[in-house]
């Protein structure tokens, strides 16, 4: 019986082995995720959160990451109980978001990323032939934004301007497409901008100087009707060949692109040579919200896939020029000759948008 009994427990102590190996096995296979972090983004970002590979170097850290998208200044209205982190794609809506939630600190600003404007390369020359625009020679150009903001004002057309013939779908008013300002963070970046050079090359900070823009910035939005409340679909929109000439949209949108085919045809991209950058600035509402957005800036793997996602890391340029391979001949790897405009405050810039929605 002694006999019987140490060969049954022989038995079960190597089975309880082989389990043990079995589940250290399920365990490794299945990934080290062990928390869930929920977010609300701007659209901009959802294809890097969904990228199978950010999922993956996410889950070697312990999380699993549920993303919605939002307009970046559409979060502030959002219920955000339950969630870890808001991920708007600027500091100003960040900061309304931190002081209604009571978040104290400096933000993690992990990321950012250019405004530009996204043209065919017809309009480009038409452009740089009518003073509105300099074109380099490689793709990348340059928007004159007081010479375009000039013409804005005097409600010019593309007919009107030099060379525009040659190409049908150059008609009517000249303007750029850009996202609705009251809800969406590059519209109101695009304001912030705008409003900048109109004003002089000061930001706009007094009761006078918002009714001395107001009716400027009222003729860039009104002139668009109907505004997306994200700059995905803008983009979508434009590729795809639908749509207005000349849209507004983050440069990591162009980058993306450009790396999943190479060519863009006839893309051209101009910097305007005054513009605000969107530092995509992370409100964390938890401890592992926090947590993650250090990762976000820290972590070498998620830095690079954050650049193959067209994104500039804080703190080193060599990073976005390494990866290069393909956008040389359409982004500008230096932000060179471009002017960083001062941001309102966020009531300012509330005000703003309020005025040129009309």
């Amino acid at each position: 019986m002694r006999r019987i009994m140490g060969i049954v427990l022989a038995v079960l102590l190597v089975g309880g082995v082989v389990a043990a190996v079995v589940a250290g096995r399920d365990d490794e296979e299945s990934g080290t995720a062990t928390k869930t972090v929920r977010m609300v983004i701007g659209s901009e970002k959802a294809d890097f959160f969904a990228d199978p590979d950010v999922v993956e170097a996410l889950a070697a850290k312990g999380y699993t990451v549920e993303a919605e998208t939002a307009g970046s200044w559409a979060m502030e209205g959002l219920d955000l109980e339950g969630y870890d982190l808001a991920f708007p794609s600027s500091r100003a809506p960040a900061a309304e978001l931190a002081e209604k939630h009571g978040v104290r600190g400096m933000l993690p600003r992990p990321f950012y990323s250019p405004l530009v404007v996204v043209s065919r390369r017809g309009a480009a020359e038409v452009l740089a032939a009518n003073g509105l625009a300099e074109l380099d020679e490689e793709n990348p150009g340059t928007l004159k934004m007081a010479a375009y903001l000039d013409a804005a004002e005097r409600d010019r057309t593309w007919q009107q301007l030099e060379g525009s013939g040659k190409y049908g779908e150059l008609t009517g008013t000249l303007y750029i497409s850009s996202t609705d300002p009251e809800s969406s963070n590059s519209g109101a970046l695009y304001l912030a901008a705008a409003s900048y050079v109109a004003n002089g090359g000061k930001v706009v900070a007094s009761d006078a100087e918002v009714e001395r823009t107001a009716p400027l910035l009222r003729k860039l939005v009104g002139v668009q009707g109907a505004q997306q409340t994200g700059t995905d679909a803008a983009f979508r929109d434009f590729v795809s060949g639908a749509g207005n000439p000349l849209v507004l949209v983050y440069e990591s949108q162009v980058a993306a692109l450009l790396d999943e085919q190479q060519n863009a045809d006839d893309l051209v991209v101009l910097y305007p040579d005054t513009t605000v950058n969107s530092d995509h600035t992370v409100v964390p509402l938890t401890d592992d919200g926090r947590e993650l957005a250090g990762l976000l800036g820290t972590d070498p793997d998620l830095r690079e896939l954050a650049v193959r996602h067209g994104f500039r890391p804080q703190g080193d340029m060599a990073e976005f020029a390494a990866a290069a391979v393909g956008r040389t001949a359409y982004l500008k790897q230096r932000l060179t000759g471009v002017r960083q405009a001062p941001v309102p405050t966020s009531a300012v810039l509330r005000e703003l948008a309020r005025r040129a929605r009309g």
